[in-house]
């Protein structure tokens, strides 16, 4: 059963009350009944405990980030959802395929391991084309399976579609990620979320810490860095252990105000400065830009990127930071060729630990997917400036307070975490140069577009706690989740 948000959208507040509503609420007191004979705590000069409300009684906001998949691709059959267009049960767009000159459907597709297609910025424009969301086949048919260029496996493991159809125009459903439908029915599903930047890895990632893409020409000058959706050598650099992004990340105004943060990525994740060949294993730098971030060494909170055993030990002792992020390494990123299965056993086993831990009730968990990996999506992206937005994604939030059963049509993208960041621990101050106290060239304070959704509407705090949803990390009958 699924709801829908109200239509009418919250005026937004101008940022002087929104920086000083945490103060406002932190005064607010309880008058506590007192019979004739007791004095109260308020006369007697005692602090009386005030109740959070709203989105104050959120704690902790974990960002989990895995890759490579449309809304379409997960979610393009899903009850209620702005999925692909059917009409008696079968889909009636179609891509055109310029090998065979046929229009090809989307499809049902059983398998664990897809082949994506490219995902640049120039392939964003190719898939979109002009709105016409009919690009897919042609930017994948003029570059190699992925499963050729990693080399990983043999691409007679990638399966086609029943009538050879490319695995872009394929489609999942509870059958093959059941775990992630389960979310969906139990918390929110939104299906207006776009990728913040109209590009690959890089960038989304760099849009999710700092709502910006770009490149410098001084790391210690933010006024040097222009607009940059193509970003590669930044990747190498970085991996020199030298800052390369000069301008100013959601870490610099969270280290600023005292609030906890971690960034958690795979055990075998260089954390420190060093260099060395590309590996199999570990978060990539491309998921992992913050050690590049000039910020982050000048406060000396490096430290705070550590590996994700931290983040369990966090969730079970109940000392989880108030904004962590999550990234997978490779092998089990959902990245093509990896099997979606080991990318949703990977997901549940970190939901699964903060459903188990003390912090559940103080909890929300966003989960997301970095770009849509040349999967088929039929949603025109809207165009917010030169970077974006990107092709739609999958997304879900998990939280004791979500209305649950919702799927949210506002439109969203990664911008809005960094606003409900910044709403819940940062009194409304945004990655604003204008205000921040560290000016940088950005063209656009993307958390203040009108266009973007507020993501505080898709919770309840009146409501009881949902209590924990555990799942278990193989939810295929016949173990076949491998």
């Amino acid at each position: 059963m699924t709801q829908t948000l109200p239509t009418e959208r919250r005026r937004r507040r101008p940022w002087l009350l929104r920086r000083s509503l945490p103060l406002l609420l932190a005064s607010l007191v309880l008058v506590v009944a007192f019979t004739s004979e007791a004095t109260s705590p308020l006369q007697a000069g005692y602090p009386v405990a005030v109740e959070p409300e709203g989105i104050f009684k959120l704690d902790h906001l974990i960002f989990l980030v895995m890759e490579n998949r449309s809304f379409d691709h997960y979610f393009g059959t899903y009850p209620g959802a702005a999925g692909i267009p059917m009409k008696n049960g079968k889909p009636i767009s179609c891509v055109p395929d310029p090998d065979t000159g046929k229009c090809v459907y989307p499809y049902h597709d059983p398998s664990l391991v897809n082949d994506g297609g490219p995902h640049g910025q120039q392939h964003t424009a190719i898939d979109v084309n002009g709105g016409k969301m009919n690009g897919f086949l042609r930017t994948y048919r003029a570059a190699k399976p992925f499963c050729e260029r990693f080399q990983s496996q043999s691409c007679t493991q990638v399966p086609a579609g029943p009538n050879g159809q490319p695995s872009v125009m394929g489609y999942h459903d509870r059958r093959e990620i059941p775990n992630y439908w389960a979310y969906a029915d139990h918390f929110v599903l939104q299906d207006h979320l776009f990728a913040a930047g109209d590009s690959w890895t890089l960038p989304a990632h760099l849009f999710i810490v700092s709502a910006w893409s770009a490149k410098c020409t001084n790391p210690y000058d933010p006024m040097s860095c222009r607009s940059n959706m193509r970003l590669k050598n930044g990747v190498e650099v970085q991996g020199e252990g030298k800052p390369v992004y000069a301008w100013t990340d959601i870490t610099y105004l969270l280290h600023r105000a005292g609030v906890s943060w971690r960034y958690y990525v795979d055990p075998n994740t260089c954390l420190d400065a060093c260099h060395r060949p590309a590996r199999h294993d570990g978060t990539v730098l491309s998921q992992n830009p913050l050690p590049g971030f000039t910020t982050v060494h000048q406060n000396d909170q490096l430290g705070n990127i550590q590996p994700r055993a931290s983040y369990f030990e966090a969730a079970a002792a109940g000392t989880l930071p108030s904004v962590a992020w999550i990234v997978p390494g490779m092998g089990y990123s959902e990245h093509p060729p990896d099997s979606i299965a080991r990318g949703q056993e990977f997901v549940t086993s970190v939901v699964n630990a903060a459903m188990q831990g003390p912090d559940w009730e103080s909890t929300a968990i966003f989960v997301t997917w970095d770009d849509w990996g040349g999967f088929y999506d039929h949603l025109a992206p809207p165009r917010v400036d030169q970077n974006g937005y990107g092709i739609r994604v999958p997304g879900l939030l998990i939280s004791p307070y979500a209305r649950s059963g919702l799927v949210d049509h506002q439109v969203l993208s990664f911008d809005a975490y960094l606003k409900l960041i910044e709403d819940r621990f940062l009194g409304g101050q945004r990655l604003d140069p204008a205000t921040d106290g560290r000016p940088d060239s950005r063209p656009t304070v993307r958390e203040d577009l009108d266009i973007l959704g507020d993501l505080s509407l898709e919770f309840d705090f009146d409501q009881p706690p949902i209590p924990p949803l555990i799942l278990p990390l193989d939810p295929y009958p016949s173990g076949g989740g491998g």
